[in-house]
């Protein structure tokens, strides 16, 4: 079974803070997204291509409590922190099956629903980021379209991405597991004294890149 990259996730103390921190990488705002109330938490969207989006994400300060660890390690995130490009997400067919062949612990699916949105996403019981942020979220869309195919096209195009970690042959081998792929997008496999992610976006003011610091 292929997977195909979905959505790339900053996380930040604010959606303030993350649309401001976009604005200067990439000079482009993103636009309103919507809340995820089993979370407790919202988003701005950016469209970077047909199927595939950038997703900025934060705690909902206005939602209660959702009980349980929140997704993406936002309840680690101290309230200076700065926003990051910090995982992303493989969307796949039938993601009881790709969990399956991961053979690595991406966490459990679970349903979610924003408006008229509904899809199951794998989550670590713990809300951690798969291998730091350079392994996958997986996601399995439950609507007829993607959600990228309703966002303003701003010009903007993911080109590459960059999994860096410690450990560069584990997730070449989960890559391979899951059938990684997507003859749009770049993904490649580099070693790191951490795990990180870089993207190469195109944009109407040339490449940008978004990486550590």
């Amino acid at each position: 079974m292929t997977c195909r990259p979905d959505h790339l996730t900053i996380t930040a103390p604010s959606l303030q803070a993350g649309k401001d921190w976009l604005f200067e990488r990439l000079g482009i705002d993103p636009q309103q997204g919507g809340e995820h109330p089993r979370m407790g938490t919202h988003n701005l969207l950016l469209r970077l291509g047909a199927s595939i989006y950038l997703e900025v994400i934060a705690v909902n300060p206005a939602a209660p409590n959702p009980g349980r660890p929140r997704w993406f390690e936002l309840d680690r995130l101290p309230a200076d922190a700065t926003p990051r490009l910090s995982g992303w997400v493989a969307r796949t067919q039938d993601i009881q099956v790709s969990l399956a062949e991961a053979r690595e612990d991406l966490g459990v699916a679970m349903p979610m629903a924003r408006a008229h949105l509904q899809w199951l996403i794998s989550i670590p019981e713990d809300g951690s980021l798969p291998f730091g942020g350079a392994g996958p979220t997986l996601i399995e869309w439950q609507t007829p379209s993607h959600p990228a195919q309703s966002l303003h096209d701003l010009g903007c195009q993911l080109l590459s991405l960059e999994l860096q970690h410690p450990e560069p042959g584990r997730i070449s081998e989960l890559i391979r597991r899951l059938g990684v792929a997507d003859p749009e997008v770049l993904v490649t496999v580099t070693a790191g004294s951490s795990a990180g992610l870089v993207a190469r976006i195109r944009t109407p003011a040339g490449l940008r890149t978004l990486g550590p610091d």
